[in-house]
């Protein structure tokens, strides 16, 4: 992919995620974004880190001790992990889900 493609589809995900964020309950979870990154933001200060990685054309997602690479993938049109191709909206969903104690569903 074209890094110009790549910017425009890391951009596209990124503001998908931080509308989807904007829904979810402040208390429990919040974010900020600014330069390819955003950073989810819980009660007691930790972090999970969404962010842009145009050296590899990737998206690369942290998550505690956890972290994971994502590649777009033109056939379907998502990002998926690297290693067992799992879909990355729905890994935010799951992690984010564990980490407030209930279900939350990605649907930006």
């Amino acid at each position: 992919m074209e890094e110009k493609e790549y910017l425009r589809r890391a951009d596209e995900c990124l503001g998908a995620v931080a509308k989807w964020l904007e829904k979810l309950d402040p208390d429990e979870v919040d974010y900020t974004t600014g330069d390819g990154v955003v950073t989810i933001e819980f009660p007691d200060d930790s972090k999970f880190i969404l962010s842009r990685q145009a050296a590899t054309s990737q998206i690369w997602f942290a998550a505690g001790a956890r972290a994971w690479h994502y590649n777009f993938d033109p056939a379907s049109a998502r990002w998926v992990d690297d290693r067992d191709g799992h879909d990355l909206y729905r890994r935010l969903a799951e992690v984010i889900s564990e980490r407030v104690g209930h279900e939350v569903e990605f649907d930006a």
